[in-house]
């Protein structure tokens, strides 16, 4: 298994700087969007990305699967030089529908001089076969608002217009110090650079755990699309960046407000049944810790206190 990760993305004062995404043309009806068709493309993720997870779950909460199929990689990475995804969930270890075994491939029929680390979540144009993009930031929202007419009935307002310019913000904290915060810490190459992004993980987390006080979620009473971005981080904290990230302050479980968040979404449709947990330690602690020779699996946390009853739907927050 391949443990070669983000060598070109640490600067020389030893901080992780995250590659910038090489395929963000957006889905719309303009000139030069990506046009918006059902049947037209398949999403590939990976369970233990949280990128990618994160636009899995507003798939299945907006009733979108008909509309895109979905391919998945698995969670441990091929021993190929590079970083690289494989189907080797698949028969025949190549992926159903693109033929293809690894998600390389998808990227180098897009552009044959493709550089960067080859991540998903990754949209593939099944015409071509070619990625069409890769924006793990942007894509939950093509999702509510350019892919509004192929949701379910009844589908859930993830990105209400009254809300968006505070969403936008809030998103933009959340990514910088918590989604892409836990990596800064777990990939910095200098003991100022890991305490500097440990920190500033902690002080948002408190932040949050007062917030998460005052409503049941980051909006009031109904889900947006912050909570999402939130949550899979959250999922992850306690089972790989606690330990294998080297954010050992707190565990999410220590914070009340935080730890019966992250379970009230668990327990919903759309979050916890595509959460795996086995998955995602097994991807952490086998491809992306180092000082890992014998590559160990932690047998903890015990997973079953997700499933306590969360009580948040009883509170009165006024």
């Amino acid at each position: 298994m391949s443990k070669k990760y983000i060598t070109d993305e640490i600067e020389a004062d030893g901080k992780f700087k995250r590659q910038k995404n090489r395929f963000t043309t957006a889905f719309g009806t303009e000139e030069g969007q990506l046009p918006v068709e059902a049947g037209r493309y398949r999403l590939l993720w990976s369970p233990a990305c949280p990128w990618a997870h994160r636009s899995v779950i507003v798939r299945s909460l907006l009733g979108l699967q008909d509309a895109v199929s979905l391919g998945t990689l698995d969670p441990i990475r091929p021993d190929v030089g590079r970083t690289d995804w494989a189907f080797t969930l698949d028969e025949q270890g190549e992926d159903p529908v693109l033929k293809i075994k690894y998600l390389s491939e998808a990227y180098q029929k897009a552009d044959p001089d493709y550089q960067g680390r080859f991540t998903v979540p990754a949209v593939v144009d099944l015409a071509t076969g070619k990625v069409v993009n890769n924006d793990y930031f942007n894509l939950t929202r093509y999702w509510e608002v350019e892919w509004k007419k192929y949701h379910r009935q009844g589908a859930p307002d993830l990105y209400p217009k009254e809300l968006r310019e505070e969403i936008n913000e809030l998103n933009e904290i959340l990514f910088h110090e918590i989604n892409n915060g836990v990596y800064k810490a777990g990939f910095a190459r200098s003991q100022e650079a890991y305490e500097e992004a440990y920190n500033l993980v902690f002080h948002r987390l408190d932040w949050l755990e007062e917030r998460l006080g005052r409503s049941r979620y980051l909006f009031g009473d109904k889900i947006t699309e912050s909570d999402i971005r939130l949550y899979v981080t959250l999922a992850r904290f306690d089972v790989a960046y606690y330990n294998g990230f080297l954010l050992n302050r707190s565990l999410i479980s220590d914070f009340p407000n935080l730890w019966g968040y992250a379970r009230d979404l668990y327990s919903q449709p759309g979050f916890g049944d595509t959460t795996d947990f086995e998955a995602i330690k097994t991807h952490y602690h086998l491809c992306a810790v180092s000082g890992n020779p014998y590559y160990l699996v932690p047998k903890g946390p015990d997973l079953s206190i997700w499933k306590i009853p969360h009580g948040r739907d009883r509170i009165n927050y006024e």
